[in-house]
């Protein structure tokens, strides 16, 4: 990361990261898809209402995963072996302690988290049972994100995206076995998923533990160390609260999604699932600025910084807006995949009307906050993202919301706060005082 073309270092990082995303979000869609067209619509809108809890729950631990990522960049682009063996054992400690919480956490309570959702009474038994089952599995999934910033942290993408590819792989074959051929419903679906992600998590252990790089883990090492669990809680502790607060924010949009019914329910829940091949992408882009920024700052070469973030820019830039175009265009043959239902479908073209034209300032938003983040100023863009996802959201849904007689008063405020929160991140960036003014 810190010799070379930039472009070249960027897109060879980014594309393993985003391939890997698009694999684990072609496994949770094709668990949705499955799960529309052998059980039901209801059963389609209990996985959408139970998705924004999911994402509630893994908020905090990938704060950590952020933290011990800018931690272990930094310290492997300053060549410091001993504070890098310290991070890497330190946080997949943390992993395993967080993992165990979220797992009794998720389990307990799952019915009443959904209950004051307003999740409706012919949704919420298959909502509780794929929360109480995807709970049970959660450990994995924590430590697996951790391995995965470890790998990326160093700037082995690759790695990841192989073992994403062996859980997507597994995922459809344990769906078609548990739920197309067992009938096991939406219990089977949470299983195939957990097992799923059993295997990624493994793969990415065994790495690490035969790997020869100065990140290898040692079991018998993996330890909470007091100094480096605080630098690196203290680095993620701003990502995490960013993530549980928005998360709490889209939990009460999807309380007012909920609030239409089972039928619109299934329809964004459906379209969340396509949503994700447009976030994830650009949230990998940030996170590989996020290692570009963090190994070149800490070997000194501000310069390289800069201009990665522009390169990184103009990369999401693109890519977003022809996505956003190709799903416009397909946007009825790509809904009807999920379930055949008009109304379901219906619901899901509306959400992309909003959606698809707007995505490319999400590139520019986490794009700029994940290089800032790079630098070790992780309080910035917490708070710009809090503002923007979270409070102006509490505000619209408490104010605004109200007046719409329609689910379109919804699907609005996310394109307006995303302009909110580029707008607010491209002041910081050009304002504050982030980097050296040398560079």
């Amino acid at each position: 990361m810190t010799e070379g073309s930039i472009f070249k270092n960027i897109l060879l990082f980014s594309v393993p990261l985003i391939l890997g995303n698009l694999l684990q979000q072609m496994y949770n869609a094709v668990d949705s898809i499955i799960v529309g067209n052998y059980v039901g619509k209801n059963a389609l809108a209990a996985v959408g209402a139970s998705t924004s809890l999911i994402y509630l729950l893994i908020a905090f631990s990938q704060g950590a995963s952020v933290g011990a990522g800018v931690i272990i960049s930094q310290q492997l682009g300053a060549k410091d072996k001993e504070n890098v063996k310290s991070a890497v054992h330190t946080s997949l400690a943390i992993a395993c302690i967080l993992g165990l919480t979220l797992t009794v956490g998720g389990i307990i309570f799952s019915r009443p988290l959904l209950v004051s959702m307003n999740t409706p009474e012919e949704v919420i038994n298959d909502a509780v049972l794929y929360l109480k089952i995807y709970s049970g599995g959660m450990l994995f999934n924590v430590v697996y994100n951790m391995a995965a910033g470890i790998l990326n942290a160093a700037g082995n993408s690759k790695r990841s995206l192989l073992y994403l590819a062996a859980a997507a792989f597994t995922n459809i074959i344990m769906d078609m076995l548990l739920v197309a051929a067992l009938h096991m419903g939406i219990g089977g679906a949470a299983i195939a998923t957990n097992l799923s992600q059993a295997v990624s998590c493994l793969l990415a252990l065994i790495f690490l533990v035969r790997t020869p790089a100065d990140y290898k883990v040692t079991l018998k090492q993996i330890k909470i160390q007091k100094n480096m669990s605080l630098r690196i809680i203290r680095m993620g502790l701003p990502t995490g609260i960013q993530n549980m607060v928005i998360s709490l924010s889209n939990i009460l949009v999807q309380s007012g999604i909920n609030s239409f019914g089972a039928i619109a329910m299934a329809g964004f829940g459906a379209y969340m699932k396509i949503d994700g091949f447009n976030i994830l992408p650009v949230t990998s882009f940030g996170m590989a600025v996020t290692t570009f920024v963090g190994q070149n700052y800490g070997a000194g070469k501000l310069d390289r910084v800069k201009k990665g973030i522009w390169i990184t820019i103009l990369m999401g830039f693109v890519y977003t807006v022809a996505t956003g175009i190709l799903l416009l265009t397909f946007s009825g043959p790509v809904m009807k995949l999920f379930n055949p239902d008009s109304e379901v479908i219906s619901y899901g073209q509306t959400a992309m009307k909003y959606f698809c034209p707007f995505y490319w300032l999400l590139s520019i938003l986490h794009t700029l906050a994940g290089a800032v983040r790079g630098t070790g100023k992780s309080i910035p863009p917490m708070v710009i993202l809090l503002i923007s996802l979270c409070i102006f959201r509490i505000i619209w849904i408490e104010t605004v919301l109200p007046h719409f007689s329609t689910i379109s008063g919804i699907f609005v405020l996310y394109p307006v706060s995303w302009f909110i929160g580029t707008l607010l991140m491209v002041i910081y960036t050009l304002k504050g005082k982030w980097l050296p003014k040398e560079a």
